[in-house]
């Protein structure tokens, strides 16, 4: 699953759950009373299926029967289910509601963590991964993205994040290092776009709700804080809109045209720099493929972005997909140690080369870095620290109600200056906070 439609399904299911108890099942039995540890059977597992997923299910065959071998009396039935974001909810909050067509292990999208916890559906087990051999090597950031009101309920599998591609051509023919910092990235986007006029300096949207946020945290800024044991908003603190001037300042005749570029998402950007229409775009290590599919294929470069002072990284946001055990499950302990298989040094290594997904195992991304020059951008990001969305059951809600968006677009669009759209979108985020 590639960072598309993953809080839409939170939101789907939680609507109608405002109260933390209201997505339980009104006739089916609560999930712990049908949970179980059988060690012999039939484990249960679902995992996304995805674009190019035949190269998915030859890695999780192999795991399958390394499992099988060391596991008497076990067998592994993985079924890969639909990853668009209505079927998927459906099903996923059949399981919640039924707990005997539940699996025993389920991989989901981070983002849609604090909804499944708030709807009862998943099990804590961070007492059973402390016992792991790899727990060490995983990135303590990420490790968070699993983490709700500080209980573990998922083990993250694999992790993208966003870096900036660069067309070299233009770079070399301006005399231009590759930006360092975000006055030079501005400085960029200028004269190169005062070369070439028909190039954007920079491929922005607003609607592209993950470009923008590396700028608010780079800023010090940020979408909520705790306040004791609830979120309250911070996007309009004098940090966050400082970076989200930093952000919609790139809106312009130079930069990103307010007016070609306030509807674009981040696969509008991706679009833009793939068909050599912009000198710069901030994307994830996954558009790759779509970028060497058109005429910058061998023009372009990646370096991490920039932050405001000068040989900084701007904190991306930590995407990417756990595995999380049903807190239905009747496996409960082979589903956790099947996941700890998938999640191992050996199995993250070749879902790598399988699919391109990034390690959360600190090991094996120094060594896919190694053997690939272009994802040392990417795992620099990480190494210099990724940051996350509120881990709340509200968050599925203020995105479903693009309020971030909204935010950018009445900046870019000049209908409201950063101050009273950020006023606005925290209006808004406070409301969500207190619906849950």
């Amino acid at each position: 699953m590639r960072l598309t439609g993953r809080t839409a399904i939170a939101a789907l299911l939680a609507a109608g759950c405002l109260a933390a108890t209201a997505c339980a099942p009104g006739t089916a039995a609560p999930a712990a009373d049908k949970a179980g540890d059988d060690r012999t059977g039939t484990l249960q597992v679902w995992l996304f299926n995805e674009a190019g997923n035949a190269a998915k299910e030859a890695v999780i065959a192999k795991a399958v029967t390394e499992f099988q071998s060391s596991h008497q009396g076990v067998t592994v039935n993985v079924s890969y289910i639909d990853t668009d974001a209505a079927a998927r909810a459906a099903k996923m909050k059949g399981a919640f509601n039924d707990p005997n067509s539940a699996p025993d292990l389920v991989e989901f999208g981070n983002t849609d963590l604090p909804g499944y916890v708030a709807a009862g559906g998943l099990a804590e087990i961070g007492a059973q991964l402390d016992t792991w051999k790899d727990k060490a090597d995983l990135d303590p950031v990420i490790a968070k993205t699993a983490v709700v009101d500080g209980k573990t309920y998922g083990l993250p599998w694999w992790v993208a994040v966003r870096a900036l591609y660069y067309r070299t051509d233009l770079f070399t023919e301006a005399g231009l290092n590759p930006p360092t910092s975000y006055a030079e990235l501005v400085a960029a986007t200028q004269k190169i776009h005062g070369a070439h006029q028909d190039t954007f300096g920079i491929a922005v949207g607003g609607k592209y709700t993950f470009g923008a946020l590396p700028f608010v945290w780079d800023a010090g800024g940020d979408i909520a804080t705790k306040d004791g044991a609830t979120f309250k908003a911070a996007i309009d603190s004098p940090a966050s809109q400082a970076g989200v001037k930093r952000y919609t300042d790139l809106f312009g005749a130079d930069g990103c045209p307010a007016q070609q570029c306030a509807d674009l998402t981040g696969g509008k950007t991706v679009d833009l720099f793939a068909a050599g229409k912009s000198a710069m775009a901030i994307l994830p290590n996954s558009s790759r493929s779509k970028v060497d599919a058109g005429p910058v294929k061998g023009k372009y470069g990646v370096v991490p972005l920039p932050g405001e002072k000068a040989g900084s990284i701007a904190p991306a946001f930590a995407g990417g997909n756990n595995l999380g055990v049903m807190k239905a499950a009747k496996h409960r302990t082979l589903a956790v140690e099947f996941a700890e298989l998938l999640a191992s040094p050996s199995y993250q290594g070749q879902m790598y080369d399988a699919m391109g997904n990034l390690p959360t195992l600190k090991s094996v991304s120094g060594q896919v870095a190694a053997k690939d020059a272009f994802l040392k951008p990417f795992t620099d990001t990480i190494a210099a620290g990724t940051r996350f969305v509120p881990l709340d059951q509200a968050w599925a809600q203020i995105d479903a109600q693009s309020v971030i968006p909204t935010m950018l677009q009445q900046v870019v669009t000049g209908k409201a200056d950063v101050a009273k759209a950020s006023g606005d979108a925290a209006t808004q985020i406070n409301s969500a906070f207190a619906a849950h």
